[in-house]
Parts: structure tokens; sequence; C-alpha cells
């Protein structure tokens, strides 16, 4: 149960790490916001979303491939090369914020907007079923009840924890330099764990 709880903090942490379109919104609206308590709409959405993601990747991709060991293996080599490509790309990656640069949104555009960056991402629903989903189908029971919640609570301590960066750091580094410095550290974790999947093989 512990390796599960630690290989799902692992995962979460390397796959929410990088700062796409979701968690640029949520980290400049911490920043832009004159109160944090202001940005809790887009932290809450966020974290739900996430949640409803990650619950139906676990027992969704689990409840498809259960016995069907041809399938199993096929979808942890796909996620397996899916966080290769990921973690290449998020090590390239330049940092980027003008989507949602300078705009405090109203509690309902946080909303709406934050919903559609968390269910319409592409990003986001390969993350959750290419590699949390795939990677579930190592446990059984509540090893897998563990893997999910630990997941799910990373999500909501990341959305939380980003918003209150922005307020504070956010208004700070005009370089970027932070969040590079962030990519980085991301890819080496996917690649990392793209590596625990090929021994899980």
């Amino acid at each position: 149960m512990i390796s599960a709880a630690i290989h799902g903090f692992i995962l979460a942490f390397g796959l929410i790490l990088p700062l796409g379109v979701q968690n640029v919104f949520v980290f400049n609206q911490g920043a832009m916001q004159p109160r944090w308590m202001l940005v809790l709409p887009v932290v809450l959405t966020a974290s739900i979303c996430d949640t409803l993601l990650i619950s139906l990747a676990v027992f969704g991709v689990s409840a498809v491939v259960l016995g069907v060991d041809w399938i199993r293996v096929t979808l942890l080599l796909v996620g397996i090369l899916f966080l290769l490509y990921m973690g290449f790309i998020t090590w390239k990656s330049k940092p980027t914020t003008e989507e949602t640069k300078g705009v405090a949104f109203t509690p309902r555009k946080q909303i709406a907007f934050a919903a559609s960056v968390s269910l319409l991402n592409p990003h986001a629903i390969m993350d959750t079923i290419g590699v949390i989903g795939t990677s579930s189908l190592t446990y059984t029971g509540s090893e897998k009840i563990i893997f999910m919640i630990v997941c799910i609570l990373v999500s909501w301590m990341w959305f939380f924890g980003l918003s209150l960066a922005g307020r504070f750091i956010g208004k700070l580094d005009r370089s970027g330099r932070f969040i590079l410095y962030l990519n980085k550290i991301s890819a080496l974790i996917m690649w990392g764990t793209a590596f625990y999947l090929v021994f899980s093989l």
C-alpha cells in the first residue's frame, strides 16, 4: 500500500507540474486577483474536474482491460511512450502566459474557463487515461483505491499551492525563469516514471 501511495504521489506530481494552459490560468489568477479568496472558484473547479477525470480513468480503464493481458500491456506501453514524449516536450518548452496575462476573471468566467481547459484539454485526458489510468493497472483492491486517492489529493494540493504561489511569486517573476525550472524538474520525473512502468511490465 505504501508503494502504491508513493507511486501515485510521484506520478501525479510529475504530470501536474508543467505549467500548461490550465495551470497558467490558476497561477495568473492568483497573481491578478486583488484578494486570494477571489481565486477559489478556479481552484475548486480545476480540482473537481481533475478528480472526475482521475476517477473515470482508474475505474474505466480497469473495467475495460480486466482479465485481458495483451490490452493491459499495450496500454502500459502507450503510457510509457507518452511519458517519454511529454517529458521531451516539457523539457524543451518555454514559459508563456499570454493566454491569460493580466486578466482578473469574474467567478463565473473563472469556473467556465477552468472547466473547459480541464475537461476539453487533450493533454489532460491523455495524462489521466493514458498515464494514470494505465499505471493503476498494476494495482488491485485497496492498493488501487489508495493510488487513486493520492493522485486526487496531489491535484487538490497543487492547485491550492499554485494559486498561492501566483499570489506571492507571480508579480515578481517577470522573466519566467521560475516556470522554466519547474518544467525541467517535471520532465525528469516523467522520464523516471516511464522507466518505473517499464520494470512493472
